[in-house]
């Protein structure tokens, strides 16, 4: 079929034709939205769980949803040897700009003195220029140096700013467990006093299934946030998210082909838009067969073997490539550290780095004390197919 109608965008956080199965989550921000605009203010939305569920997808969603509303919104991806710090400042400086302008409010003023105050906190030599003349607004003095006391002071104003708008400030956060432990405890006490004193603030934080015990562990308070475990998709949302793409373009699946195709996609939305678009590229139309569907996954997992698992593959040491295959078979849903030490004839201390440097990658988590899994869907396949 015409590959420039192809419906299926396999990528990291691309948003696909057919966003289904997050309902819940979408209904949860607007809600969100509406009582921050009331002036009450919800508890932080924490996303977790395996890669390839489409947790990046669903942030982004969430961002445009605030966008429609007007609210000044930064989006920003944890980890790069990038601090918070800088991340949010620079996150910051978008939204900012496109709102200044002459006979801007109070509190809009003091937000822009502040940003710039912050700016130097940690770029020095670094300048902004809004374009507005804020030598008479107050502000500023976020740049102490202190993280939490910097933090608090430019989300205060700045979302303080966004209220006198007539909107509000979204903060969201991908790959969240890459955040330092000072990092986390810093954003999770900024959120705490944001629903406090009811700032129109609204945070999102999206990361690995290791998430949620790892902020528990920055702040108790923390088990008071609005969790959701990002999952694969049930049954009917899978097939109706290869089904549904192909429908708007006039084009179809034999049911035997969409079987096939949910069954071997394992229901993640990553894999289904890879198998997807191989198998629309592979189909004469306007029916996808049950032919079209095989060659379509073969030609799928070729493109994720190259892609998806090997990026992470080649990242690891030949101590870490040695952990993991040890890992096999039982990786997928989780192994005893005992047994892998067994499986390599090591000391079960003696692999603590190893196991610790595979966590840091983010390539495996600790479900539970002792065990140990990978984040990835199907890399227990992959690794199965490499040779030794």
């Amino acid at each position: 079929m015409d590959a420039v109608r192809n419906p299926y965008t396999p990528g990291t956080g691309r948003k696909p034709s057919a966003l289904v199965g997050r309902d819940e989550v979408l209904e949860t921000w607007r809600v969100a939205l509406e009582r921050a605009e009331r002036g009450k203010t919800d508890q932080p939305l924490v996303l977790y769980g395996l890669r390839g569920v489409g947790k990046t997808v669903l942030l982004t969603q969430l961002r445009h949803d605030a966008e429609k509303r007007d609210w000044w919104v930064v989006q920003v991806e944890a980890g790069a040897d990038v601090g918070l710090r800088d991340l949010l400042g620079e996150g910051l400086y978008e939204p900012l700009s496109e709102i200044a302008r002459q006979g801007l409010g109070r509190r809009a003023l003091r937000a822009l003195k502040t940003a710039l105050s912050f700016k130097a906190s940690y770029d020095a030599g670094g300048t902004w220029t809004f374009g507005v003349d804020l030598s008479g607004a107050s502000g500023g003095g976020a740049d102490s140096g202190v993280l939490r006391t910097d933090l608090k002071r430019i989300v205060k104003d700045v979302s303080l700013g966004a209220r006198e708008e007539g909107v509000g400030l979204a903060i969201l956060v991908d790959e969240a467990q890459d955040l330092s432990s000072d990092e986390l405890t810093t954003l999770s006490m900024v959120a705490q006093a944001a629903a406090q004193d009811d700032w129109p603030v609204l945070f999102a934080v999206a990361g690995l299934p290791s998430l949620p015990q790892t902020l528990s562990e920055a702040k108790s308070y923390t088990e008071r946030f609005h969790y959701s475990h990002i999952e694969r998709l049930s049954h009917t949302d899978a097939r109706a998210a290869f089904a549904r793409p192909a429908q708007e373009e006039g084009a179809g699946w034999s049911d035997q082909a969409l079987d096939y195709v949910v069954a071997e996609s394992g229901r993640y939305p990553y894999f289904i838009q890879q198998f997807g678009q191989s198998s629309w590229d592979a189909a004469e139309g306007p029916v996808i067969e049950i032919a079209d569907a095989r060659v379509g996954v073969a030609r799928g997992q070729n493109h994720l073997d190259s892609g998806f698992f090997r990026a992470r593959w080649d990242r690891t040491t030949a101590s870490e490539k040695r952990y993991l295959r040890a890992m096999c078979p039982g990786g997928d849903t989780g192994i005893g550290t005992g047994e892998v030490a067994s499986r390599l004839g090591k000391n079960l201390n003696a692999l603590g780095p190893t196991r610790a440097g595979l966590i840091h990658k983010g390539l495996a988590y600790a479900p539970d004390h002792g065990i140990i899994a990978f984040t990835v869907p199907g890399m227990e396949s992959f690794i199965g197919r490499q040779p030794e």
